[in-house]
């Protein structure tokens, strides 16, 4: 069982840090091919911030237990929209500015993050929901992308072979680190009968947001506030979107409707919750921020209150 956990410890070790060159690589391919700025930072950076939980998710659902990849998916949600731009605002010494294109799409953010929900209160997905999860997800960015898009220049890196070549290695290394992670989580739920959504959200969950964390700190560090939420908010609407549908094209699942009513219901919240601290005054304050931690410890509590009903 101690071996389980350090190789699972292990496993996401190598998803975060792989995942951490994707971004690097595929950042400089999107420069070479002459992206402006903005795009790089909200579709590259974002899409690509989703790899850990999605290739956990997806391996998750190939291995047959896809309701570990949808708890995985919901529970990283909940802490990027909390614990992760609550640490980013504390660490920023300073709230985080919120900029007035942000607050003009908050309506196109909770639609999409409402869209799961619904398609999820039987406590299934199937292969055609699969379909318009992921037609929801990519209009989502295609509105954005094409609403904001940006003309600020950046500096340009010559395409390269050798990104490409380190973009398809560090992804192979993911991937293989998802399925490892996949694998051992399943089996030390096994071991200590927890069961897997639980395990999910709370071990391989956490663990999978660490992309987000970092980049997000870097990103207020350097005064790009807009970039270090575009990034947050981009994933949170990822994950629910084209991942849960990836996965249910893969395998049309089953899961207890606990898992929509209880941490679908979280995550919807959050997201409005955030919305709305966005609007009272155009920036997070690090009040804000600790009610965003309190809110995230509710979470918990709740998850450990129906556990059991999973």
């Amino acid at each position: 069982m101690l071996l389980d956990f350090l190789l699972l410890i292990a496993s996401l070790a190598i998803v975060i840090k792989s995942a951490d060159f994707t971004v690097r690589y595929s950042t400089k391919i999107a420069e070479g091919f002459k992206l402006p700025k903005y795009i790089v930072g909200f579709l590259i950076v974002a899409v690509i911030s989703v790899l850990p939980e999605a290739m956990v998710s997806i391996n998750a659902a190939i291995q047959g237990v896809p309701a570990l990849g949808l708890g995985t998916l919901f529970g990283s949600n909940v802490a990027d929209l909390t614990l992760v731009l609550a640490i980013t605002i504390f660490l920023a010494n300073r709230g985080l500015k919120i900029e007035n294109r942000l607050l003009e799409n908050k309506w196109f953010h909770i639609i999409a993050i409402a869209i799961p929900l619904l398609l999820g209160l039987n406590g299934s997905y199937s292969r055609f929901e699969g379909i318009l999860l992921i037609i929801t997800g990519l209009s989502f960015y295609a509105y954005i992308l094409r609403r904001n898009k940006s003309t600020v220049k950046t500096e340009r890196e010559p395409f390269s072979y050798k990104n490409l070549f380190l973009f398809l290695l560090s992804l192979g290394v993911l991937i293989l680190g998802a399925n490892l992670a996949v694998q051992y989580g399943a089996s030390l739920a096994e071991k200590l009968k927890i069961n897997p959504v639980f395990v999910g959200m709370f071990i391989i969950g956490l663990g999978t947001i660490l992309p987000e964390l970092t980049f997000s700190i870097k990103a207020v560090k350097q005064d790009h506030d807009d970039l270090a939420l575009g990034d947050i908010l981009g994933t949170v609407v990822a994950d629910a979107t084209i991942v849960v549908g990836l996965i249910a094209i893969i395998s049309p699942f089953s899961f207890a409707p606990q898992l929509i009513y209880v941490t679908g219901l979280f995550m919807f919240l959050a997201m409005v919750l955030l919305f709305y601290f966005m609007k009272s005054d155009k920036v997070l304050s690090k009040r804000e921020a600790l009610y965003l931690i309190l809110f995230y410890i509710l979470f918990v509590i709740a998850e450990l209150f129906f556990s059991g009903l999973y």
